[in-house]
């Protein structure tokens, strides 16, 4: 029982950590090219909205191969 809570409470931290990072990453990246070609946010949002997509990507990479019983970490 427990095994199984932690392997839930593990997979749900994944997929959350996924995504914010993704959207993390994206903005930041986009912050610094808005900063070195002077637009005014332009890049950061578009930056913010590939990473929230990638992120998101990822999660639903990992779900399927949850549900397909393939296991999670597996590379």
């Amino acid at each position: 029982m427990w095994r199984q809570l932690l392997l839930a409470l593990s997979l749900v931290m994944e997929l959350g950590l996924s995504i914010v990072i993704s959207a993390g990453l994206g903005w930041w990246v986009g912050l610094w090219l808005d900063a070195h070609l002077g637009y005014n946010g332009i890049i950061s949002i578009i930056g913010l909205v590939a990473g929230l997509v990638s992120g998101f990507l990822l999660a639903y990479r990992l779900l399927q191969r949850v549900l397909s019983g393939g296991g999670f970490g597996d590379g």
